[in-house]
Order: C-alpha cells, then sequence, then structure tokens
C-alpha cells in the first residue's frame, strides 16, 4: 500500500484562490498558511478538485514507477483496461494492446469482463425484488461517499466488487493467483481501491500515466506494428464495454434480464446523487429501486483523467463504437467478489454558541447583518467558516469582505495619522480621497465640511483647493512620478510628490509644507555668513599684524557657510 494519497498538493504552486473548497462537496481541504491541502480521510478521490485548480497545483500521484516495479517483481503481469480508453487513444485496439505489450505485459484484458460479472450478479440481487434502494458498487468515490457522509445508506450498496476488483479475479482464475494486475483507466479512485485491495490489484494508472509511459519508452502507438492475432485476452468484452457511459451498467443488467417493475436509475455526479437522497426515508419505499451512482458527470467518459481536448460527445461516440452485443448472457456469473461495506462517518465535532460567536467575530462577523454568505472563501455561509476555523481547517484570510474592511481600516488609518497632506484624484481631476492634514493645509475652511461628511470632499473639484493641479495632469497623462521642492505658494514652500496609481485613472500626491525647515535653514546660513565676516576680519587684522595672507583661511569659512546652507532639518535642530 502506498502511504502516499492519490491527490496532493504543490503548495509553491498553490495560489489561494480557494476555488477547491469552494468545488469540494466533501469539504476535504485544510487551508494551512495560505496554501490548501487535502484531508485524506475525508476525501473520496474523486478528482473534481484537481480539474477545477486554475494554478494546476493539485497533482495525481504517479505511479508508473510501482507498476514498473511489479513488471520486474512477478513472471506474469496483465493489464486490467477500463472500457473508456476508446475514448482517449485514437487508435485501433490492436495499436494498443501491441503497444502495451511492448512495455513488458503478458496480455491485456478489458475490464469490461469484470462489468459484466457484476450485471450478471447484481441481476440475480434485484430479482428477489426486495421493495428498498439498491446502490450500485461499481464506482469507488460514489461507495466512499456513502461510507463517509451518508452512512445509513452503507447497507443499501450492492454487496458486489466493482468491475475492476471483478475482472482481477477473473483474470487469476484464468492465468493463476500469482499473476501481477495492473488497472488502467480515467479514474483516480481507482487509486485508492488499489491500495486498499493488493491481493486483487497490483497497481493503478491513469490514461494519463500510461502514455507519459510509453512516451518515456520511446513507444509512438500509431507508428507500431500489429502482429496476426493481437487481441485481448482471454476473449473481448461485449455489453460490459457501456458501463463508461450514464445509463451503461442500467442496460447492461436490462440486457442480463432484469425484471422491468424494478426501476433502474441512473445519477452522475456527487451533488445530483446526494440531491437524489435527501429527505429519502428507505423504509417507506414500496417498490425495488436500483441506482447507478456516478461520481462523475455523465459517467466514467467524463472521468477526471479523460482527454481533456476531444469533445466529450467524441469520447462517448467512440466508446460507443466498440461495444459488440451477445446473442446469450449466462444467468450465472463465472466469478463474484463478496464485498460488504461498512460505514465510517465523519464526526464532525459540534461547537457551542460562544464558541461560533467568538470565531465569527474573528473574521468581523457580529451580527445577522454581517453574514454575507458570498462564497467567496469556498464554505456556502460564514458559519460554515466559523466551524472550519475552529476546527482547523481554515483562517480569518480566507473571508475576502473581512480582509477588505481590514485593509481599508489599515489605510484609514494610515491616512489619518500621517502628518503630510494626502490626496488622490481621478482623470477628471475629481477628488477621490483626502486626509485631514490635507484640508488643513490647503482648504481650512472646509474642514467642519470634512468632518461632518463620511465621504468627506470626495467628488470636490482638485483645482478649486490646489492651484498645481497642472502637476496631477501630466502625472496621470505620462504615467510618471513628479517631484517638485521647495514649491512656492503664497509664501510657503511645500515639497510635492506626485505618484501614479492606476493608469490613466487615478493619480495621488503626498504634500509636505517645509516652510519653517527652510526659513530655518536660511536663518542658520546667515548667521553663519555673520560669523565668517566677523571671523575674517578679525583674522585679517591678524594676519596684517603677522603679515600673513588670508585667502585661504577665507575659502575655508566660506566653505563651512556654504555647508551650513544645506544642513539638513535634523542637523540644523542640533546646530541650535
Amino acid at each position: 500500500m502506498n502511504n502516499q494519497y492519490p491527490i496532493y498538493t504543490l503548495k509553491n504552486e498553490c495560489v489561494d484562490c480557494y476555488k477547491c473548497v469552494r468545488q469540494c462537496s466533501m469539504k476535504a481541504i485544510r487551508i494551512e498558511n495560505g496554501h490548501a491541502s487535502v484531508i485524506p480521510e475525508r476525501c473520496i478521490a474523486c478528482g473534481h478538485c484537481v480539474l477545477v485548480c486554475p494554478s494546476e497545483a493539485k497533482k495525481i500521484r504517479n505511479d508508473v514507477n510501482r507498476a514498473r516495479a511489479v513488471l520486474t517483481a512477478k513472471k506474469r503481469v496483465f493489464v486490467s483496461l477500463a472500457p473508456s480508453w476508446a475514448g482517449f487513444w485514437n487508435c485501433g485496439e490492436e495499436k494498443l494492446i501491441a503497444a502495451l505489450k511492448k512495455l513488458g505485459f503478458e496480455g491485456i484484458s478489458e475490464t469490461a469482463l469484470g462489468a459484466q460479472e457484476v450485471s450478471i450478479e447484481v441481476t440475480k440481487l434485484l430479482s428477489k425484488r426486495e421493495n428498498k434502494i439498491h446502490i450500485s458498487s461499481a464506482c469507488p468515490a460514489i461507495v466512499d461517499y456513502v461510507r463517509l457522509y451518508m452512512p445509513d445508506y452503507t447497507q443499501y450498496i450492492t454487496p458486489v466488487g466493482s468491475p475492476a476488483m471483478t475482472h482481477a479475479k477473473l483474470l487469476k482464475k484464468h492465468y493463476g493467483d500469482d499473476i501481477g494486475i495492473v488497472f488502467i483507466g480515467p479514474c483516480i479512485a481507482k487509486k485508492n481501491e488499489a491500495d486498499r485491495n493488493p491481493e486483487l490489484i497490483d497497481v493503478s494508472l491513469t490514461f494519463h500515466e500510461a502514455a507519459q509511459w510509453l512516451a518515456q519508452e520511446n513507444i509512438n502507438i500509431n507508428d507500431i506494428e500489429v502482429d496476426e492475432g493481437t487481441c485481448f485476452v482471454p476473449q473481448k468484452a461485449y455489453e460490459g464495454a457501456y458501463y463508461p457511459i450514464e445509463g451503461g451498467m442500467n442496460k447492461t443488467i436490462r440486457l442480463s434480464g432484469c425484471a422491468k417493475d424494478i426501476q433502474l436509475v441512473s445519477v452522475s455526479s456527487i451533488p445530483a446523487f446526494k440531491d437524489s437522497l435527501q429527505n429519502l426515508h428507505p423504509d417507506t419505499i414500496d417498490r425495488p429501486i436500483f441506482i447507478e451512482a456516478l461520481a462523475c458527470p455523465g459517467g466514467c467518459a467524463n472521468g477526471p483523467c479523460k482527454d481533456p481536448e476531444k469533445p466529450g460527445i467524441l469520447t462517448m461516440s467512440d466508446i460507443l463504437r466498440t461495444v459488440k452485443l451477445r446473442d446469450n448472457i449466462p444467468n450465472e456469473p463465472e466469478v463474484v467478489v463478496e464485498k460488504e461495506y461498512v460505514a465510517h462517518p465523519q464526526n464532525t465535532k459540534k461547537y457551542t454558541p460562544e464558541q461560533i460567536v467568538e470565531a465569527m467575530a474573528s473574521i468581523g462577523k457580529h451580527g445577522i447583518e454581517d453574514e454575507l454568505n458570498c462564497g467567496g472563501c469556498g464554505y456556502d455561509t460564514c458559519r460554515q467558516l466559523a466551524e472550519a476555523l475552529l476546527s482547523g481547517d481554515a483562517e480569518p484570510s480566507m473571508c475576502v469582505s473581512y480582509m477588505r474592511k481590514l485593509a481599508i481600516r489599515k489605510a484609514s488609518a494610515m491616512l489619518r495619522s500621517m502628518p503630510s497632506a494626502i490626496v488622490m484624484a481621478d482623470a477628471d481631476m475629481r477628488i477621490l480621497e483626502t486626509n485631514e492634514a490635507f484640508v488643513r493645509m490647503f482648504a481650512p475652511d472646509l474642514l467642519e465640511i470634512f468632518k461632518d461628511r463620511p465621504e468627506g470632499l470626495a467628488g470636490g473639484a482638485l483645482d478649486r483647493v490646489v492651484p498645481f493641479v497642472d502637476l496631477f495632469k501630466r502625472s496621470i497623462k505620462s504615467g510618471k512620478d513628479i517631484h517638485k521642492e521647495r514649491y512656492a505658494i503664497d509664501k510657503k514652500l511645500y515639497d510635492i510628490a506626485v505618484f501614479e496609481i492606476e493608469r490613466n485613472k487615478i493619480v495621488g500626491a503626498v504634500i509636505t509644507d517645509v516652510t519653517q525647515t527652510e526659513m530655518k535653514r536660511e536663518q542658520i546660513a546667515q548667521k553663519a555668513h555673520a560669523v565668517i565676516e566677523k571671523n575674517i576680519a578679525t583674522v585679517q587684522n591678524i594676519a596684517c599684524l603677522l603679515g600673513e595672507h588670508m585667502v585661504d583661511t577665507e575659502l575655508l569659512l566660506s566653505q563651512i557657510a556654504q555647508g551650513y546652507e544645506e544642513t539638513p532639518a535634523e542637523e540644523e535642530q542640533e546646530f541650535k
């Protein structure tokens, strides 16, 4: 048994979009540090998260090396090939058989042979006409879903192994118990089935893995030469090839002689299956109903490992073209895998109202009015997210509305606390946002209006407040930042930094009043010049007495004065 679960996440590729959480019916995804990971004990390996992941961070365990190891360890290894192969490989069966045999397999057999045996056995079970519901065991993902999430219905799963398990037993009957068996199909859940039943199936590969293996061995199916007599062993399948199509199992059951008064229903996809059993009370059923339940919409032909480029209708058409019907279907199956399925309900922890309230508060939900139930986090309701937070499967940052409000509050706090003036405007030079420092600096008469209105000066014309709108227009037109030092307005000096926020749409500015700073620097420079003049006069007198030249001294003192003129505000404070 492989310790690694069939589906895993490449954390470096996960972009914290929560799409897998949103799309997973079981919520078998845990978010840690912004990255999603599969929770094996809750997952049914339906593969839906693999299909919907936009960054392809969800990966399927690759078992090619395990299959190679089986070929090395056992003398004879057979392939159990799912009947949906015709929808994946665009070649004849002889070429595919020849290609797979080149990998080292003894023979290639159709899983549909096992499907035929299952249909015969299920027909026998239904012939008892028990007035209850019967759920097919063909799909391992559905079986796990019932066991984990609808445990009360586990007793209604037909006690028969899946077609793959039944086919494996059939092959062992024909070729010996010591043979190895590698299943190849479009299903990820089959990896779980193989892991749990190693006495029947050694390894389960997807079509993609098989294609990858062929490519690694430089085996081109289209160029391969086919020997005479190349065919499926021990024989070709017939009606069992209907299984990959929704309703296909029911069709084979009818062909196997199932009575017409027994209702056969087809349901595909987990949500549809869940809805079909919602509010159902099996004890009240007055007729036998058999549900052909499949996890993938449309059946196995639409499995997670199908050819994504091929139109679905052509996939189904190519599969149906391989179906050949036989004249007589046996009344008794050649082999049966008896299988009792055990419920394994998920013990969802119940939380107290106080715990829920506390968890809700951690994502800014303090009342019913705060519960948007937008689904952005991946959960249907805010309360479901709160429960996930308490169970350690989610993080507060998953709540988009909470993070947005938090970001706005942080930005507003920063704007309010900044001593410099801040203003943002659109392309029409309409004010979008300002802080109080801006209003005090350029429009003190509007301060009360700013404080009284929630939107402040938003919507006002910028040119009515400041006389340097041209800087904003130049920046929004060029897309470049503009910095003006000592910009003079009404006997005051401003340091103005204009910058683009959204190209050609929004521009902002940080404005600092540097009037006092410049005045202090000018005063310091004047004092320095006065000291220099006095020192020069004194030194000149001394020089006259000593007969020395004062040119070097004057140059030195002039440099000192110039240095004071360029002293930064912090150093000026120290000078004083």
